[in-house]
């Protein structure tokens, strides 16, 4: 029977930590919207189900001051206005892109509490590779957070259910 290969990942190179804290740190201070049909103590109306979703942001000033901060630390221009609410991490590539954004989500969790995710890549390939990371930093982000909940879907159009 072979040997099965596991891979060792390094948790403490210095771009890396930079580039989730970053991320992180866009969201440091801002308020968050819990009221609504999304507030988890709400009495639910019969047959109404039970809908889950991140705690909306509280966007305005703050956003964009972090914004602007976390830009000059990492020695960008600055933007001067919000473009919406849509946000990157762009690296290099081999710098591991993918690892630093599934450690955000741990992150963004840990001291945010958000719960959903999305990945968009734009092609099969990039998909599959995804995935790939997912199935293989699975132990090493559960060792990394404490057993934290691992659980992910592909979506698939053609099959809606």
């Amino acid at each position: 029977m072979a040997n099965k290969v596991t891979f060792q990942f390094d948790d403490s190179l210095d771009y890396q930590v930079q580039a989730v804290k970053s991320t992180v740190n866009l969201f440091r201070g801002l308020s968050r919207n819990i009221d609504g049909i999304y507030r988890p103590n709400r009495i639910r109306k019969v047959g109404e189900g039970d809908p889950v979703r991140n705690h909306g942001i509280v966007t305005g000033r703050r956003l964009l001051e972090n914004l602007r901060e976390v830009q000059l630390e990492n020695e960008l221009f600055a933007d001067n206005a919000l473009q919406g609410n849509n946000f990157t991490i762009e690296m290099e590539t081999g710098t591991g892109k993918t690892y630093v954004y599934l450690r955000s989500i741990f992150e963004l969790n840990k001291q945010y509490g958000f719960t959903k995710f999305i990945i968009v890549v734009p092609s099969v390939a990039i998909k599959e590779g995804v995935k790939k990371s997912l199935d293989i930093t699975q132990e090493h982000f559960k060792k990394l957070y404490n057993n934290a909940v691992y659980d992910y879907f592909i979506y698939d159009s053609s099959n809606l259910e």
